[in-house]
């Protein structure tokens, strides 16, 4: 079966010249910031939140929760597709990576340690995405 969705490509040019510095860093060399210190970790607004490097919606509010791991938090993303697994060894450890399923974006991190009605925590750096209130 054929993936219909639309895949974004871009040279390592295109994007460097589309996203800051620090969004580049994470989403295209699969960095992280530091702990408390990103967008969004202790945001408690209604609305969406997007990919940076692509617009596809990732997260919605609803889906945020306290976590307190320094990191916006959710118990699963907008919708299945939205985001992809991997395996990441990275480290010393082994976890489970998460990337924007349409730029291939790196966005962080999924565990099992999360509140129901998933028990998953996906861990994302707040500067792999943008924020649209609603």
């Amino acid at each position: 079966m054929q993936d219909s969705k639309l895949k974004i490509e871009k040279t390592e040019a295109e994007w460097r010249e589309q996203l800051t510095a620090e969004q580049y860093r994470i989403l295209r060399q699969s960095g992280t910031e530091r702990a408390f210190t990103g967008p969004y970790w202790n945001s408690k607004e209604k609305g969406l939140y997007r990919c940076a490097g692509c617009d596809e919606p990732l997260f919605v509010s609803d889906t945020k929760f306290d976590s307190g791991c320094g990191w916006p938090s959710y118990f699963a993303p907008v919708k299945p597709d939205a985001v992809v697994e991997l395996r990441d060894t990275s480290h010393g450890m082994v976890r489970t990576e998460i990337r924007c399923a349409t730029c291939n974006g790196h966005l962080g991190h999924v565990f099992p340690d999360g509140p129901p009605p998933t028990g998953l925590r996906y861990c994302i750096n707040g500067h792999a995405m943008v924020f649209e209130a609603l």
